[in-house]
């Protein structure tokens, strides 16, 4: 986990790859040289002050353990990037259930952008209220 001076400076990935498993697709995708891994099978290491937060890892992981928290977005706002595999794809502007890590609703999120990659995992970006920007990890029903 960053360090809460890291969070509070700008976006950042957050790697939550806890399995040993032969990939590396993060440390390919990542410009900036932050992600790195001692042997393939090994969990990936983030650098947190090299890292821009531009969100290239989270497309690329298959384990979906990758996402990105911008804290102070705005005013008592945060920004989570997050993976999204799952159709019909939210749309833009839409305000939808935010779940944690257990799929338990934990508040209100409005999808803000869709970035799609041909072959590659959807990265959703939500405006989430920041004190439950640590805790979302997905979206559920669309509320409106």
């Amino acid at each position: 986990m960053p360090p809460r001076e890291r969070l509070e400076r700008g976006p950042v990935a957050i790697i939550e790859c806890v399995q040993p498993i032969p990939c590396n697709p993060c440390v390919e995708a990542c410009k900036s040289g932050a992600i790195t891994k001692k042997s393939l099978a090994d969990p990936p290491k983030l650098d947190y002050e090299k890292c821009t937060g531009c969100g290239e890892c989270i497309a690329v992981c298959p384990g979906l353990a990758i996402f990105v928290v911008h804290l102070n977005f705005k005013e008592g706002r945060s920004l989570v990037m997050i993976p999204y595999e799952m159709l019909p794809e939210p749309e833009r502007g839409g305000i939808y259930e935010a779940l944690d890590r257990e799929g338990k609703p934990i508040g209100e999120a409005r999808v803000i952008a869709v970035r799609r990659k041909p072959g590659k995992t959807l990265i959703v970006s939500l405006e989430v209220d920041r004190d439950i920007a640590m805790s979302v990890r997905n979206i559920g029903r669309r509320l409106r």
